[in-house]
């Protein structure tokens, strides 16, 4: 992680610094450099609700730092419109706690694996370090403010999916299948995270408002499209998918 961030923020203090001089960079006109950080607040989730999770006990977005830059073209005489590039480098996660009935699950007791279907309390706690290039259209409002929309691809260098079931019994193999109760504060663990897929791409809309001279703060929404996981993963009967708003602050040369 400190690696892929040491390379961002190298990136993004070279464009500022070409930015200002008179480097390679200034012999292109309408070009339009930032630097941003952030927090992404959201989670991986399924649209909608299915029937399996019963209640949300708990939810805890955790701190989902993230940094990047962003080159746009303006184009036309007036820089109404514009083509933006982002590389970005962050992290998305989230701990959630629910109680769910007949939901898909493998989980380890005393170093064997259970798979059938869980009723009761389950725990998951999910983060994904990953380094994302959104492409966008860009609209200039006004003279600070503007809008963006677009799509994304990223690729996810380190995954985790895991947690723990409790207060409940597994059926095992299928909602008629043998009963194994847990009770009296005993758990059972399970691992996801290899099942996690390691590119994923989707959707981005966001605003961007300059707030005083060159520094601006920003918002984004990404909503993942091809599922959090690999479409051979089958245990989760249901989609999973990653929607996170990123909200921040930045610098514009």
């Amino acid at each position: 992680m400190k690696k892929y961030l040491l390379i961002i923020l190298s990136l993004c203090a070279a464009l500022g610094s070409y930015a200002q001089t008179d480097g390679p960079l200034s012999l292109f006109s309408g070009l339009e450099y930032e630097v941003n950080a952030g927090v992404n607040i959201g989670g991986t989730s399924p649209i909608p609700l299915p029937a399996e999770i019963r209640k949300i006990d708990s939810y805890s977005p955790n701190l989902n730092l993230q940094v990047g830059t962003t080159v746009t073209k303006w184009l036309g005489v007036d820089h109404r419109w514009g083509v933006a590039v982002t590389l970005r480098l962050g992290t998305k996660g989230m701990e959630t706690g629910a109680q769910v009935k007949n939901y898909g699950m493998e989980i380890y007791q005393d170093g064997k694996k259970l798979a059938g279907r869980w009723t009761g309390r389950v725990h998951t706690k999910y983060h994904s370090q990953q380094l994302e290039i959104p492409v966008t259209a860009v609209y200039r409002v006004n003279r600070r403010f503007k809008v963006n929309a677009g799509a994304y691809v990223a690729y996810a260098f380190n995954n985790g999916f895991d947690g723990y079931v409790e207060e409940g019994y597994l059926r095992v193999g299928d909602p008629t299948g043998d009963k194994v109760v847990f009770e009296d504060g005993s758990r059972a663990t399970y691992d996801f995270g290899e099942n996690l897929r390691r590119f994923q791409w989707g959707l981005q809309a966001g605003v961007s408002w300059v707030a005083y001279k060159h520094l601006l703060v920003n918002a984004n929404l990404t909503w993942g499209l091809n599922g959090a996981f690999e479409s051979s993963f089958k245990t989760i009967s249901f989609g999973m998918y990653p929607i996170y708003l990123n909200a921040g602050f930045g610098y514009v040369f």
